[in-house]
């Protein structure tokens, strides 16, 4: 009572929610979180413990729905990204440390492709166990250096794209939906 604290479930419902939906009708959507060191920009979005965030829960909402599909000319192919930018340096999450490119990755423009990222890794994953796993390991491989305000900052800017591409038969041509 008075209290102005949105749970994880509201805030997913209030937002998340309808973001997604765009994205199962084939829209691109965003969801950006920006704000002080020790605002919540890492706890709304991705949670601690049982307190899942925006991701997680929108995450389990696809593979809700792709389970609920009863089209058998219907299937889904859902691809996890996940890069940050560090000191004006684009680097693949899911490269550990001593193993990513000096210089970063580039970024990139295509007619066909529009803005990408040349050379990230996309993990297909077939499950809400897989895309946690594939974001627990790039996570894991975030750079940390602690500001004054927040000792486990990351001082990066985290991206993960859930690229999810929906592929109707029709008449033997395929139609695809993609959104990311």
């Amino acid at each position: 009572p008075g209290s102005r604290y949105a749970d994880q479930r509201y805030v997913f419902e209030t937002f998340g929610q309808r973001v997604l939906d765009n994205a199962w009708a084939g829209y691109h959507c965003c969801l950006f979180a920006y704000g002080q060191t020790g605002a919540g920009k890492s706890y709304s979005m991705v949670g601690y413990g049982v307190n899942k965030g925006i991701v997680p829960i929108s995450c389990e909402e696809i593979f809700m729905r792709i389970a609920s599909n009863k089209d058998p000319l219907k299937r889904y192919e859902v691809m996890v990204s996940m890069l940050e930018i560090y000191n004006e340096t684009v680097q693949d999450l899911f490269i550990p440390m001593d193993k990513r490119p000096k210089n970063g990755l580039q970024i990139r423009e295509s007619k066909a492709l529009g803005i990408y990222v040349d050379g990230i890794i996309k993990s297909a994953v077939d499950s809400y166990a897989a895309i946690e796993k594939a974001i627990d390991q790039g996570t894991s491989n975030r750079s940390v250096g602690a500001t004054q305000m927040n000792a486990t900052s990351s001082r990066a800017h985290t991206v993960i794209t859930i690229e999810f591409r929906q592929v109707e038969d029709l008449n033997g041509k395929e139609a695809v939906k993609l959104s990311n």
